[in-house]
């Protein structure tokens, strides 16, 4: 595999240097996928193995190939994308130390690759991967605990600049808010009929925390699926689940206008302190956003898409 991998490489120097031949021209090489040991027979364990080594045979420096707009280290940039796509659904089953411990060594790699060669591309791309699936508001594979350790890595960074080494420390700081197995920060809410609460207050075996905004049309979708779950209700009243709906922008007159719409079974109310945005208790990208927490308020999943949320409630109403 070796003495196949510097003829390759061989040839890309040739095809790379007699200036008659661009590096587009480089057949693309198939993606090097991890390869499990043979003694891994449980599934977890092949998963977990997965999410650490899945990038070892890619962003080994013995051979370097082109990289260019169109290929990362002589593999199409499309299959790499779609390859780190595939190792977030890993990331996702496997534990929370193995799947940080894998977003560090991908990470501590890809800085390996570009120490190596500084015209590689591959530590520019798995940044910008990193961000577009694990941190952008839309991914629907978002996941700021793994995202914050990157981030946090790249606050350090040697071939990041100065400026964006205080923008990615940030964005770990507020990453770190509300990890989830950690306690969510409490918070005061007033509701309609001007009583104050707490979040801590609320006793349940399972508090969904939904933030959203009047006029939204994508909170009105999941508004309208909790409402179409039969299951609810009984949930509600058991004492199974709570459903906190906070809205924590200004316009509170919009927010009064929508007490038609929400379940009165719900605690519906808004941030009277102001405290969720401006002292940032919460990392609140985007609205909506939706929290599992469970009796003790430790949070269980944490800005989680509907979907997921929808089904852990189904898995506990039974």
């Amino acid at each position: 595999m070796r003495i196949n991998n510097i003829i390759l490489s061989a040839l890309a120097f040739i095809v790379l240097g007699c200036g008659t031949r661009k590096a587009e021209q480089f057949q693309a090489l198939p993606f090097p996928d991890v390869q499990l040991p043979g003694m891994l027979v449980d599934t977890q364990d092949r998963a977990e193995y997965m999410a650490e080594h899945w990038w070892d045979r890619f962003t080994d420096t013995e051979t370097i190939y082109p990289s260019d707009s169109m290929l990362v280290n002589g593999v199409s940039k499309d299959d790499v994308e779609q390859k780190f796509a595939n190792w977030t659904s890993v990331l996702s089953v496997s534990s929370q130390s193995v799947a940080t411990k894998a977003v560090r060594r991908l990470y501590d790699r890809a800085v390996g690759v570009e120490r190596h060669d500084t015209s590689s591309n591959v530590f520019e791309t798995f940044t910008g991967l990193m961000e577009k699936y694990l941190y952008d508001p839309n991914s629907p594979l978002r996941n700021e605990d793994l995202y914050g350790p990157y981030a946090e890595c790249l606050s350090k960074c040697e071939f990041v600049s100065e400026g964006m080494r205080a923008a990615y420390a940030r964005d770990a700081e507020m990453c770190s808010l509300n990890r989830v197995g950690t306690k969510a920060a409490d918070f005061r809410f007033e509701d309609r009929n001007g009583r104050v609460r707490r979040l801590y207050d609320i006793d349940a075996d399972h508090i969904v925390l939904f933030f959203s905004n009047p006029g939204c049309e994508a909170c009105m979708e999941i508004i309208t699926a909790l409402k179409n779950m039969p299951q609810i209700s009984d949930m509600i009243t058991s004492g199974r689940l709570a459903v906190l709906n906070i809205y924590i922008d200004e316009d509170i007159a919009a927010w009064r206008s929508y007490m038609p719409i929400y379940p009165e079974e719900w605690y519906n109310g808004f941030d009277p302190d102001s405290v969720i945005r401006t002292d940032v208790l919460y990392n609140v990208r985007a609205i909506p956003s939706l929290y599992i927490l469970d009796k003790d308020k430790t949070v269980v999943m944490k800005d989680a898409v509907t979907e997921k949320v929808m089904s852990f409630i189904n898995q506990n109403a039974r």
